[in-house]
C-alpha cells in the first residue's frame, strides 16, 4: 500500500467503493487524514467503514468543509450530466482528482511510464511489465489493467510505474507527467462520457500535456484522428516516436516482412511471438519495444521478453486447439473496432458475436464478412447484428452463449475446415447477459474446455 501522507489532516470525500474506491480509502486513513466515503452498494459501504471511513451521502456533506472529492473513474464529472457529488463539489470549489492524481504526489521520485488508446492498451501495459520483469527491474503494473494503484509498493527513484491509463483516469490525473507517454490509437467510444469525440480525443491526448524535453512520446499512426495526434505534438517539448503495426513509411517504428523496423534495419522478428498476431498486436510489440528501449533495457532482453510473452486472458487467448480447430476468447472485445482487430487474424472464423451494441453496431465488420463461415448471435443485439449480416454472411440467432458456442462447435468439427477458428469476439458489451467482459470470456473458456474434452458421443476423451 501507498499510504497518503501528504493529505494528512486533510477531510477528502471518497464516491465510488469499487477495488480502487476501497483502496483509496485504506491509503489516505493510513495517511492521517480524515476520510468520507459514499457507495449506491451497502456492502461496499460497510466494506469502507470498516477501514474507518465515515459514511455519508453526497448531499449530507459541507462541501465548504471538504479538501478533495476523489472520483471513481466510471462515475461522470462533466457529461452526459455530473454525479450529485461532483456538481456539489464544483459548486463549492473543491477540486476533483482520481487515485492516479492521489499516488503520484507520494511517488514524486518514480519513473512513470503511461499507457493510452482505444484498444490494446492492456496487452501493451501488461507486456512492458513482462519486459521489465525479465530484465530485473523494478515496477509496479496497473492502473485500469486491475490492480489499483494505491496497492501498489511505494517505488523510489530506482523503481517504474507502468499504468494503463483511460480517458476516465486521465480527467482526474492533472498532475500526470509520465517519462514515457504512449498513445496507440484512437476510435470512436465513451463520446457520451466525453461530449462527443472532440472531447473524447482531448482527454486522451492529456497523457501528454506535462511532459517535457527529456521525455518520450509514442503515438500509434496506424488510424486517421491519432495520426494527427502526432502532427500535433511533434513541435512540442517531448521526444516523438511514430510507430506502425504495418509497413508505414511514416513510421519511425513499423512492421515489416515479420520484424520491426527502425531506419530501414530490421531490430526485432515477431515470428516466435505467438500470442502477439495480427497488425495491432505488431503495433503494440512496437510500442513495448519503444518505450522498453526508452527506459533503457537491451534489445536482446526486449525480445527474449516478447517471445515468452503468455498472452492476456480475453484478449485473442487461445484457449484450446483440438482437431485443427483453434478456439478463441476475445471477450474483451467490446466494440467493433476491437472486433475487427481478431477478425483481420484468421480464416475460417465461427464467430460469436453480440451483446449490448455500441454505436455503429457491426456495419464497420464488413470488410470482414468474406473471412466469417458462420456467425452465432446472441444477447440484445442479436437481431440488429443480423441484420447487418443479412444474405452476406450465414448466421444463427442462438440468444445464448452456452447454446453459440454449442452449436459453432458442432458445425466446425463436422465441417473440418482447414485452419478454422471458433471465435468470440462479440463486438459489443456484456451487460445485458453477464457482469463483465471476464465472466463472459470465463463462460466461453469453460464450455469450450467441457466440449473439447468430450467425444462425440459425449464421453470424455482418453
Amino acid at each position: 500500500m501507498i499510504p497518503c501522507h501528504s493529505k494528512s489532516g486533510k477531510r477528502l470525500f471518497v464516491m465510488g467503493l469499487g477495488l480502487s474506491g476501497l483502496a483509496t480509502v485504506e491509503a489516505l486513513v493510513e495517511g492521517g487524514a480524515e476520510v468520507l466515503a459514499w457507495d449506491d452498494n451497502g456492502e461496499r459501504r460497510a466494506s469502507a467503514g470498516r477501514r474507518d471511513a465515515t459514511i455519508a451521502a453526497p448531499d449530507s456533506v459541507d462541501w465548504s468543509r471538504i479538501d478533495y472529492l476523489i472520483l471513481s473513474p466510471g462515475i461522470p464529472h462533466t457529461h452526459p450530466e455530473p454525479h450529485p457529488a461532483a456538481r456539489m463539489a464544483k459548486a463549492a470549489g473543491v477540486p476533483i482528482i482520481g487515485d492516479v492524481e492521489l499516488m503520484l504526489a507520494e511517488c514524486p521520485d518514480a519513473r512513470v511510464i503511461a499507457i493510452t488508446g482505444t484498444n490494446g492498451k492492456s496487452t501493451t501495459t501488461a507486456l512492458i511489465g513482462h519486459i521489465f520483469e525479465t530484465a530485473g527491474k523494478k515496477a509496479e503494473v496497473g492502473g485500469n489493467l486491475g490492480t489499483p494503484v494505491l496497492s501498489f509498493e511505494p517505488l523510489g527513484a530506482d523503481g517504474t510505474y507502468i499504468l494503463e491509463l483511460s480517458s476516465y483516469q486521465l480527467e482526474l490525473t492533472p498532475s500526470l507527467a509520465p517519462e514515457i507517454a504512449i498513445l496507440l490509437n484512437i476510435s470512436p467510444d465513451h463520446l457520451d462520457r466525453h461530449g462527443g469525440l472532440r472531447g473524447y480525443i482531448e482527454a486522451k491526448t492529456r497523457i501528454f500535456a506535462n511532459q517535457t524535453a527529456g521525455d518520450t512520446a509514442i503515438v500509434g499512426i496506424d488510424d486517421t484522428e491519432a495520426a494527427a495526434v502526432a502532427e500535433r505534438i511533434d513541435a512540442q517539448a517531448p521526444k516523438l516516436m511514430r510507430i506502425s503495426g504495418k509497413d508505414n513509411a511514416a513510421a519511425d517504428l513499423r512492421y515489416s516482412g515479420a520484424s520491426l523496423v527502425a531506419c530501414g534495419k530490421p531490430v526485432l522478428s515477431l515470428a516466435p511471438a505467438k500470442t502477439l498476431p495480427g497488425d495491432h498486436n505488431h503495433q503494440n510489440a512496437a510500442a513495448a519495444y519503444a518505450a522498453c528501449r526508452a527506459a533503457g533495457i537491451d534489445a536482446s532482453v526486449i525480445a527474449e521478453a516478447i517471445f515468452s510473452f503468455p498472452g492476456l486472458a480475453h484478449r485473442q487467448e487461445l484457449v484450446t486447439e483440438r482437431d485443427g480447430i483453434r478456439y478463441v476468447n476475445d471477450s474483451k472485445a467490446t466494440n467493433a473496432d476491437a472486433a475487427e482487430r481478431a477478425l483481420g487474424c484468421y480464416d475460417p472464423i465461427y464467430w460469436i458475436a453480440g451483446g449490448r451494441a455500441k454505436e455503429g453496431g457491426i456495419a464497420p465488420l464488413k470488410p470482414y464478412f468474406p473471412r466469417i463461415r458462420h456467425a452465432f448471435l446472441i444477447g440484445e443485439s442479436a437481431s440488429s447484428f443480423g441484420e447487418t449480416l443479412g444474405d452476406a454472411v450465414p448466421h444463427t440467432q442462438c440468444g445464448t452463449l452456452d447454446k453459440a458456442v454449442d452449436a459453432a462447435h458442432h458445425m466446425a468439427r463436422k465441417e473440418h475446415l482447414r485452419g478454422a477458428t471458433l471465435l468470440l469476439s462479440p463486438a459489443a458489451a456484456s451487460w445485458d447477459q453477464f457482469d463483465n467482459f471476464e465472466q463472459r470470456g470465463d463462460r466461453f473458456r469453460d464450455q469450450v474446455l467441457r466440449l473439447t474434452e468430450m467425444g462425440d458421443g459425449g464421453e470424455a476423451r482418453p
